[in-house]
C-alpha cells in the first residue's frame, strides 16, 4: 500500500515538473533571452527590480493555478471554454480575451523573429531571412503534431534553458560589480521612489505573459489529475521562473553601467554583456540558450493559437489534422514577420505593455477573485479531498 502511495506521489511530482518546465520554456522567449525584456520592465528601475520580478512570477503562478483547476475539474478543452466558464453568465466577455490573445500571439512571435534577426545576425553573420526560415520550420514541425510532443519538447528545452541560463547568469553576477554595492548606491540615489513602479510593472508583466498560458493549460489537462497536482505544478512554476528571471535581472543590474553605453546595448543587453567577458565558451552557451528560447516560446504561443482555431468551419474541408495545424501555424508566422520590422524594443515596450494593461482587467483580477471563488465552491461541493481525481469530479457532473 505504501509503495503504491509513493509511486503515485512520484508520478504527481513528475507531472507537476513537466508542466512547470513547459511553463518556464514558454516564458523564456526571445525578449527574455536577449535581456531586452528584463531591461525594459525591471532593471531600469534599479534595486526594486527584484520585487517586481517576485510580484510578476507569484501572480502568474497563482492565476495559472486557478485556470488549470477550472479547466481540469470541469473537463474544458480550450481557453475559449475556460473564459466562458470564468465570466458566466456574461459568456460573451470571453471575446475580450480573444482580442488580447490574438494580438499578443502576433507580438510574441514577432519578438522571436526580431530577436533572431538582431542576435543571430550579430552572432553568426547568418542571413536574416535564412535564420527566420530555419526557426520557422522547426516551430512549424513542433506545432502540428499535438500536445504530447509540445509537452515533451518543452520539458527538455526548459531543463536545458534553465541549467544553462543559471550557469551564465551566475558567472555574470560573479564577474560583475558587487550586487549589494550596486543596490546600495541605487537606494541612496532613488530611495523608495521606484518601488510602486516596480510592483505595477510586475503586475503588468504577469498579465501579458498569459499569452503563453493556453498551451500550458492544454499540456496540464492530461497529466495534472488532482487539485494537489495543480498546487505542486504551480509551486514549481513559481520557483523555476523566479530563479531564471531573478538571476537574469540581478546580473543585468550589475552590468547596466556597461551595456547602456554600447551600440545595441539596450536591444541585446545579455549578449553585449557576455561579449565583454572575453570567454568564448560562455558566448557559445548563450547562443544555444537564445536559440532554444526563441523556439520554445514561439512553439507554445503558436500551439495555443492552433489549438483554438484548428477546428473552425473554414478549415473543416481539410481532413488531415497536421495539415490544418500547419496552415494555421504558417498564417500566424507570416503575419508576425511583418510586425517584427518595428524592432524588438518597440514590440516589448509598447506591444506587450498595452496588452498587459488589458490583461490585468480581464485575466489577473477576474481569476484571482471570481475564479478563486468559483473554484473553491465547485471543489467544496464535489470533492472534499484535494487528492480526488478531477475525472471523478467531472463524471459526477
Amino acid at each position: 500500500m505504501k509503495r503504491n502511495e509513493n509511486t503515485k506521489l512520484n508520478r504527481s511530482w513528475m507531472a507537476a515538473f513537466s508542466v512547470a518546465t513547459t511553463a518556464f520554456a514558454a516564458h523564456a522567449g526571445g525578449g527574455f533571452a536577449t535581456g531586452n525584456q528584463e531591461n525594459t520592465w525591471f532593471v531600469s528601475l534599479g534595486w526594486p527590480a527584484i520585487v517586481g520580478v517576485a510580484v510578476a512570477m507569484l501572480l502568474l503562478a497563482m492565476t495559472i493555478r486557478e485556470g488549470q483547476i477550472m479547466m481540469n475539474s470541469r473537463g474544458l478543452k480550450t481557453y475559449k471554454e475556460l473564459f466562458e466558464c470564468l465570466y458566466h453568465p456574461f459568456d460573451k466577455v470571453e471575446l475580450l480575451f480573444e482580442l488580447f490573445f490574438n494580438i499578443m500571439v502576433l507580438m510574441v512571435v514577432a519578438s522571436c523573429i526580431s530577436g533572431a534577426a538582431s542576435a543571430l545576425t550579430q552572432y553568426f553573420g547568418l542571413n536574416y531571412y535564412l535564420g527566420t526560415f530555419v526557426i520557422g520550420l522547426v516551430v512549424l514541425f513542433l506545432t502540428i503534431f499535438g500536445v504530447d510532443l509540445i509537452r515533451r519538447a518543452s520539458t527538455y528545452m526548459g531543463i536545458v534553458i534553465l541549467v544553462l541560463a543559471v550557469s551564465i547568469y551566475t558567472v555574470g553576477l560573479l564577474d560583475g560589480h558587487n550586487l549589494l554595492d550596486v543596490m546600495r548606491v541605487d537606494f541612496s540615489v532613488h530611495g523608495w521612489s521606484q518601488l510602486p513602479k516596480a510592483v505595477w510593472n510586475g503586475v503588468t508583466y504577469s498579465a501579458f505573459q498569459w499569452v503563453t498560458v493556453p498551451a500550458i493549460l492544454v499540456c496540464g489537462t492530461s497529466v495534472l489529475k488532482t487539485k494537489q497536482d495543480c498546487d505542486r505544478s504551480m509551486a514549481l512554476t513559481f520557483t523555476l521562473n523566479m530563479l531564471g528571471l531573478g538571476l537574469a535581472v540581478l546580473m543585468l543590474l550589475c552590468w547596466q553601467h556597461y551595456y547602456l553605453t554600447q551600440p545595441n546595448g539596450t536591444t541585446l543587453p545579455t549578449l553585449t554583456t557576455l561579449k565583454s567577458f572575453g570567454a568564448n565558451w560562455l558566448v557559445a552557451l548563450y547562443g544555444l540558450v537564445l536559440f532554444l528560447c526563441l523556439i520554445s516560446s514561439a512553439v507554445c504561443v503558436i500551439f495555443g493559437f492552433v489549438n483554438r482555431f484548428e477546428n473552425v468551419k473554414f478549415l473543416q474541408n481539410v481532413e488531415n489534422v497536421p495539415v490544418r495545424r500547419a496552415l494555421v501555424s504558417a498564417f500566424i508566422m507570416v503575419v508576425s514577420m511583418g510586425i517584427s520590422f518595428v524592432g524588438l524594443t518597440n514590440v516589448v515596450k509598447y506591444g506587450y505593455g498595452y496588452c498587459g494593461y488589458l490583461g490585468i482587467a480581464i485575466i489577473i483580477v477576474p481569476l484571482l477573485t471570481v475564479g478563486f471563488c468559483k473554484n473553491r465552491k465547485f471543489m467544496k461541493e464535489n470533492a472534499q479531498d484535494a487528492k480526488v481525481s478531477f475525472e471523478e469530479v467531472y463524471e459526477e457532473n
